[in-house]
């Protein structure tokens, strides 16, 4: 291969690579590992963006239990931020939230993020889950941070299934036991009473002494 042949292709791998690595930051944290879904919930103030907001409640509308506000929390400051309140205008729900830890506040790292919902993640939920409103609505919900302030957005109320289900309730309602079909039958009635019983089991015995006393009687007089 001639050395303009070589010097080309070199130059045209490196404009590759190159548009590979662009792409790969572009994504930032939009990147689909984060799962992020660009058609929820989402806006920025200052240095906060807030991303996949979401408030997921049961799977069935008049079922009870919790839901909870799930998010992505991202702080692209240069200091940390707490989480400190989430609140829903409007409502009277109280949202509990739990840092990932299980204890402590729940706080977004500079230059980090958070995620509100699933397993293993900090937590904002709704110990009254029928009042944060109806599957296929849209409930304002504001973040209050300890540096910016509040950063509000209205989020999608959606059912816990399908993707909502891992970010969802953990503590969804058993379903209710049916009742089985012996349980409404009527049980049926014993033979006969214990006196009864008693009476044949003692009849039995002396009938076997008696026949046990002649059997003795006639092989003594033979």
């Amino acid at each position: 291969m001639s050395r303009s042949l070589r010097h080309g292709a070199l130059a045209a791998t490196a404009l590759v690579f190159s548009i590979g690595t662009l792409s790969a930051c572009g994504a930032g944290n939009n990147a689909e590992t984060l799962k992020v879904r660009p058609d929820n919930a989402a806006t920025t103030v200052d240095r906060i963006k807030i991303q996949n907001a979401n408030v997921i409640i049961q799977p069935e509308q008049e079922a009870e239990g919790p839901a909870v506000v799930a998010a992505t929390l991202f702080n692209d400051g240069p200091k940390q931020e707490v989480l400190e309140t989430v609140t829903l205008p409007g409502t009277g729900a109280t949202v509990k939230l739990q840092a990932a830890e299980g204890k402590g506040p729940v706080v977004v790292p500079a230059g980090g993020r958070v995620i509100l919902g699933g397993k293993g993640n900090a937590s904002a939920v709704i110990e009254n889950g029928r009042q944060a409103g109806r599957a296929g609505d849209v409930q304002n919900v504001v973040f209050t941070f300890s540096r910016t302030g509040d950063v509000q957005l209205g989020a999608a109320i959606v059912p816990a299934t399908h993707f909502f289900k891992e970010f969802g309730p953990s503590a969804l309602p058993a379903p209710s036991p049916k009742p089985s079909e012996s349980a409404s039958e009527t049980p049926g009635e014993p033979s006969g009473t214990p006196a009864e019983s008693e009476s044949a089991s003692e009849s039995g015995s002396e009938a076997e002494s008696g026949t046990s006393t002649e059997s003795d009687e006639a092989s003594t007089s033979h």
